[in-house]
């Protein structure tokens, strides 16, 4: 599959990118793409929920009255979960929801999310750019001469540029990531993947070392 390279005005730069059939051009495995976003999902959460139970609520633990002949119900101690700041019953506990995933397993989630992009004509690539310094208006200018400022994109760049980030970080739904960083959800959860020239080789050299 190649590409028309475009440039930062949004004209054609008579420049081609091929990419590569065995990443783009797969048959996509949606139960990879599930278990990847799932995995992602999960790796989020800090599981730092946490209820107490009735031996770590405040209260004493003295029986509040005898068990019978009172013609109440009979009541071991304040701290039970039946009553109004008591325990709680089978409340959460602090746990890890990590989830590890083979690394074949994710290869092939990535290259189903590029290659399910792609069939949907959700990939465009753009001339290298940068910035000297941070600047949104420059990056939304490029957003707006390409048609993109509407939707939702991803920039892929081929290394760390700072500039870039910078500038696109204050721009609503717009993310800009180094290409072989951009996970599985990342790639599904855009409408566009605006990628740069050279960022296309550095993510094809991802999946070739792996």
């Amino acid at each position: 599959m190649e590409l028309d390279v475009l440039k930062k005005d949004g004209t054609q730069s008579g420049e081609k990118v091929s990419l590569s059939a065995g990443i783009f051009e797969i048959t996509p495995n949606d139960h990879a793409i599930y278990q990847a976003v799932r995995s992602f999902l999960a790796n989020q959460r800090q599981g730092t929920h946490k209820t107490k139970m009735r031996g770590e609520v405040a209260g004493s633990g003295k029986k509040l009255w005898k068990q019978k002949h009172t013609g109440r119900a009979r009541m071991g101690s304040i701290r039970s979960p039946l009553w109004k700041g008591g325990g709680a019953i089978f409340g959460p506990l602090p746990r890890d929801y990590t989830m590890t995933l083979p690394k074949q397993l994710k290869q092939l989630a990535r290259k189903s999310a590029l290659s399910a992009k792609a069939a949907d004509k959700s990939i465009a690539v753009v001339e290298d750019f940068t910035f000297e310094a941070p600047k949104t208006k420059d990056l939304t200018t490029i957003l707006r001469a390409l048609g993109l400022e509407k939707k939702k994109v991803l920039l892929l760049t081929p290394s760390v540029d700072s500039n870039v980030y910078k500038s696109g970080r204050n721009i609503a739904r717009f993310k800009v990531l180094e290409a072989h960083k951009a996970s599985t959800y990342e790639l599904m959860d855009t409408d566009v993947i605006l990628f740069q020239k050279s960022a296309v080789q550095a993510l094809e050299k991802t999946f070739n070392e792996a």
